[in-house]
């Protein structure tokens, strides 16, 4: 891949391996967002029920740094997985401005119900990697992400 006589062979493979990633992610995200939809839910909705679900009951404003999504759409998700009757919401008691989503009964027999199925899905869609590859992926990528974070 020539981009340019400007660039060096590292700006050139830096310029690519951005390329890459963002196609790479965009492809992985398709799928796994078609998983997440045959079990009635939204990505969204899907990252909040699977953080409730393995980590506890949350103060729903620390809900969006875990998920990655905005603060102003967290109300809209819990509003929506509550109406599903999913979470429910619960005062902190020891701070009344906190209030905490917590999986219900009916959503952890969801999760119970479709994280299986969910993990098989994600090992089919990653499944252009060998165990091995995965491994030293996780590491690169996680290194690159890393280090990225710490230029700011």
């Amino acid at each position: 891949m020539v981009i340019s006589n400007h660039f060096n062979e590292d700006q050139e493979l830096s310029l690519k391996l951005f390329v890459v990633l963002t196609r790479a992610i965009e492809a992985i995200e398709k799928q796994v967002t078609q998983n997440i939809k045959s079990y009635g839910l939204n990505l969204t909705e899907f990252g909040v029920l699977e953080l409730l679900y393995h980590k506890g009951g949350q103060p729903i404003q620390k809900i969006g740094q875990k998920v990655l999504l905005a603060s102003s759409s967290i109300t809209y998700v819990v509003d929506k997985l509550e109406e599903k009757k999913y979470l429910i919401r619960e005062a902190c008691p020891t701070d009344r401005r906190v209030t905490y989503a917590v999986i219900s009964e009916e959503g952890t027999k969801l999760m119970n119900e479709i994280f299986p199925q969910h993990a098989t899905a994600m090992s089919e869609i990653m499944g252009g990697l060998s165990v091995e590859e995965k491994k030293v992926a996780v590491n690169q990528i996680k290194k690159l992400g890393l280090f990225a974070q710490n230029l700011e």
